[in-house]
């Protein structure tokens, strides 16, 4: 499946992925400032956007090999949310492409688990999944408002949320219910100590989605990692809080740029 890619500014090159239901436009907020000093490859995950969509692929694998295949030959990739996942499967299926990773509130695995309580409730999820069947619209509306609650800028960030969706074309309604399955299934947790590139995890400290406290296990697993709770945000930092999450990102790629 041919996948929507878009390349801007100058640099060492950035790869940034969205997250499930949402499209390229999400980085909006980040996007103009990052460009000044890197080259920033925007890619639509399969399904979203202006991505075509094989629903004979509706694996992991299946998803990050599309990612892979319009992905410059080495790179930082960013990933939020479900686009980290496929971040982090992307550096175990091919870790000479990916120079570094950043996991913006993102995780190994979404749902509640044995020995991993800081995660979404599994039936949270399949009410997800049933009303995705019923009307995906209002399923996504449900969504963008999970995103932002208890945000310090929950508002306008869910008002940034709507627009940038309504700005690309809508999600393939199979891509989402496979997405949906993605993130109910997906653990990624055994592969994580096989990342050998450095990591940043970034968390929203009031996430009702992805809670702060996965950094204790993230920390756990891997301990080299960089580890940053961006306080007052929740699951959408670089829309509700761009420069905190434009300082944290500069920092650990190294740059004094603002």
């Amino acid at each position: 499946m041919k996948l929507y890619s878009v390349t801007t500014g100058s640099g060492p090159n950035l790869v940034l992925l969205h997250g499930w239901g949402m499209n390229a436009a999400v980085w909006s907020p980040v996007v103009e400032s990052l460009a000044r000093h890197y080259r920033i490859t925007l890619i639509e995950m399969p399904g979203h956007g202006e991505s075509e969509y094989d629903p004979n692929q509706p694996d992991l694998d299946g998803w990050v090999n599309a990612c892979l295949s319009v992905a410059p030959e080495r790179a930082v990739w960013i990933g939020w949310s479900l686009g980290g996942q496929l971040a982090q499967r992307a550096a175990v299926l091919d870790p000479d492409r990916i120079e570094k990773l950043v996991l913006v509130t993102s995780s190994p695995k979404f749902v509640v688990g044995d020995d991993w309580p800081h995660a979404m409730a599994l039936a949270t999820l399949k009410l997800f999944a049933k009303a995705l069947s019923r009307d995906h619209h209002q399923t996504l509306e449900r969504f963008l408002s999970l995103q932002v609650q208890g945000d310090d800028a929950a508002r306008e960030t869910l008002r940034l949320l709507r627009q940038d969706i309504a700005l690309r074309p809508e999600a393939d309604p199979l891509a989402l219910e496979h997405g949906l399955d993605l993130l109910l299934t997906v653990d990624l947790r055994e592969g994580l100590t096989a990342i050998q590139c450095p990591m940043l995890w970034l968390f929203g400290e009031r996430d009702t989605l992805v809670p702060a406290d996965l950094c204790d296990e993230i920390e756990r697993i891997l301990p080299a990692s960089e580890i940053l709770i961006l306080q007052g945000c929740a699951h959408a930092p670089f829309l509700s809080h761009p420069q905190q999450c434009l300082r944290a990102l500069n920092h650990f790629l190294g740059s004094n740029n603002a």
